[in-house]
């Protein structure tokens, strides 16, 4: 079990989109921080996320870095999508891993952004993210 959620003291534009997002805290996802371009989310490495060479499935890790870049780039507060991202898988996660998503803002013009996510497990960097943005609406 995680320590508590901080989620319940994040408040804001992304906040509100990820109390509504149901398949990210559907994986235990909890957001720690959000605003000003940037958040953190927390998630651990269930036995179902596991793959078939007992490291966590490269899905899952994307999805921890991918909702961390959308509360990031949510948290000016029109809503924002995601028009491409890729990912570099640099270590394996295991089972029972904790995996911290930091995603920053790189940089924003107009409606499109570039958003950088570092996803850890304690301070070992096991992916690299870079997601761009474009705000619709």
């Amino acid at each position: 079990m995680l320590p508590r959620s901080a989620s319940s003291s994040v408040a804001g534009p992304a906040a509100v989109m990820f109390a509504a997002d149901r398949a990210s805290k559907g994986l235990g996802m909890e957001l720690l921080e959000a605003g000003d371009g940037r958040a953190v989310l927390r998630m651990r490495i269930a036995q179902t996320m596991i793959n078939g060479h007992e490291i966590a499935h490269g899905g899952y890790v994307f999805m921890l870095a991918d909702t961390a870049f959308a509360c990031a780039c949510n948290s000016h507060g029109p809503v924002t999508v995601a028009a491409s991202a890729d990912i570099s898988f640099l270590r394996p996660v295991r089972e029972g891993d904790v995996l911290t998503a930091t995603a920053t803002e790189r940089v924003s013009y107009g409606r499109s952004g570039i958003y950088d996510v570092t996803v850890r497990r304690d301070a070992e960097v096991v992916a690299e993210f870079r997601g761009h943005s474009r705000t619709v609406g």
